[in-house]
């Protein structure tokens, strides 16, 4: 039975090529869309690449104070004393680290000037981050302790600022960012994610001067690190006794610190939602990225329904005459779902390549830095997912009216 839907779908597909190409075109742009969007989703939340171990450790991203009785108020990154004092000595996490957020510096080499991002960090930034060193070495916690003038790069930025010289070629050269000289020690690989983004690295022992240690406000966020993902909830807990311990320089100006440490999604989520409590608001933006979703499938589906309303007028003498020789409802209605659904797989099938043809003209464009995405087997699989669920989405209502088309009005062409 169903080699004969088959058989039956591909021959209505070739009498009616029209059709048949709008069809395929309107299921190939969204499909397209989704997957690409898919693909970029997954690569920004899922444990890969240098941020590997992404599954293993949370971070506490700002930090806000309040005035009791008083509307002051103060939402942003941590000061360094908040993770000296209060996040490094967690009995919870295996590895704590202080790094800033991206700044932009001006990085002068022989006569060349470059606006690019440079963080701060400790070392322990290297243990939690998974970067493929290509040349050199990574700073230590002893070239932190003693506030050496090192950097680490990443390829781009050392292409960038030695024309023609390789990655190990750039180590031991001499580079000027903000204002203060350091030497490269390392060139690793590029890197897109959320706390590995940036093209310089240097010790937070290099700040001008050592005012940033006694800051509670700063530009600081803090990685902390479990010794496996069952720990994590151990983390949550601990930082949320550790933030009602906070006490501030000046009492009279805030009284009360809160912060929360968030996984990936969490931090996206409590950026958007300004979420203050423990539940970031993650359930609720995937809720409504899902009905986005959905929407965006609702609106092709809606266009195929028309069109396949349309069909079933077309094929009225088809229906007729298979109902007056004994097909079912049931038949009739799984005919039309089979060829809608081989139609959509079909056009989900051609979305893969326009997907990774999208994919790749995105990383060549370079719109996105240091992106590097591919379509894999997870989100391949969400896509033939969609192209089934797309495909049922359209087909039940024509499905439906077709089935229920009375034969004798039908041969007649007046259903």
């Amino acid at each position: 039975m169903l080699k004969n839907y088959i058989l039956m779908a591909y021959k209505v597909c070739l009498r009616r090529k029209l059709y048949t190409a709008l069809s395929l075109l309107c299921i190939m742009l969204t499909l397209t869309v989704l997957l690409v969007a898919a693909a970029l989703l997954q690569q920004a939340f899922h444990p890969t690449g240098v941020e590997g171990r992404s599954d293993r450790y949370l971070q506490v991203f700002a930090i806000e104070a309040r005035l009791d009785g008083r509307g002051n108020r103060y939402y942003g990154p941590l000061g360094y004393k908040v993770v000296e004092q209060y996040l490094k000595p967690l009995k919870s996490a295996a590895v704590v680290s202080a790094l800033t957020m991206p700044q932009t510096v001006s990085v002068s080499d022989d006569d060349r000037i470059s606006e690019l991002l440079m963080r701060r960090t400790d070392a322990q930034y290297w243990r939690i981050l998974d970067f493929t060193v290509q040349a050199g070495r990574l700073y230590t916690p002893d070239d932190v302790a003693q506030g050496r003038m090192v950097a680490v790069i990443n390829s781009s930025t050392a292409r960038r600022l030695f024309p023609g010289a390789s990655a190990a070629g750039a180590v031991g050269r001499q580079i000027q960012a903000g204002n203060q000289q350091f030497q490269v020690v390392g060139v690793v690989e590029d890197a897109l994610h959320l706390n590995a983004f940036s093209d310089i690295w240097v010790p937070l022992t290099t700040f001008p001067d050592s005012g940033y240690r006694r800051q509670m406000f700063g530009t600081f966020t803090a990685l902390l690190m479990a010794d496996s993902p069952a720990g994590l909830d151990a983390i949550r807990a601990e930082v949320q006794q550790v933030a009602r311990t906070v006490q501030f320089d000046d009492p009279r100006e805030w009284s009360r610190a809160y912060f929360f440490a968030d996984d990936k999604l969490d931090v996206v989520a409590r950026t958007v939602t300004q979420s203050q409590t423990l539940d970031s608001g993650a359930g609720g933006l995937i809720a409504v990225l899902a009905l986005l979703a959905v929407l965006f499938m609702l609106l092709p589906a809606l266009n195929l329904v028309n069109l396949n309303m349309g069909r079933i007028m077309e094929r009225s003498t088809e229906i007729g005459t298979r109902k007056a020789f004994g097909a079912t409802n049931r038949q009739l209605a799984a005919q039309l779902l089979t060829e809608n659904v081989l139609l959509c797989l079909a056009g989900g099938l051609l979305s893969l390549p326009c997907a990774a043809l999208a994919l790749a003209w995105l990383e060549s464009a370079e719109l996105i830095p240091y992106l590097k995405v591919s379509l894999n087997g997870a989100v391949f699989g969400y896509g033939l997912l969609l192209t089934v669920v797309f495909g049922v989405l359209s087909g039940v209502a024509p499905a439906w009216k077709m089935s229920r088309l009375d034969p004798v009005h039908a041969l007649k062409g007046t259903a």
